[in-house]
């Protein structure tokens, strides 16, 4: 079986709780924040959940649970 045979029999999906980063979307809906709010708290300077790769944003998950569990409101 060559290496490209092997990747492929890999599943893709990998559950949201185990991700290291999150698209907003996926954010939204682990969360419960609306996507247009956590979009919001993207583009807010220094937000410490923030990872940019090239022009994608991604939410670092970790730091996401911890900005949210330390925050009353939103």
């Amino acid at each position: 079986m060559g290496t490209e045979n092997r990747l492929r029999a890999i599943p893709s999906k990998v559950p949201i709780h185990l991700k290291l980063t999150l698209t907003a979307k996926e954010a939204a809906a682990y969360s419960n924040i609306g996507i247009n709010k956590i979009d919001k708290m993207l583009r807010t300077p220094n937000c410490p959940f923030v990872l940019y790769v090239g022009n994608k944003k991604l939410v670092k998950r970790r730091e996401f649970e911890q900005f949210i569990s330390n925050k009353l409101s939103i």
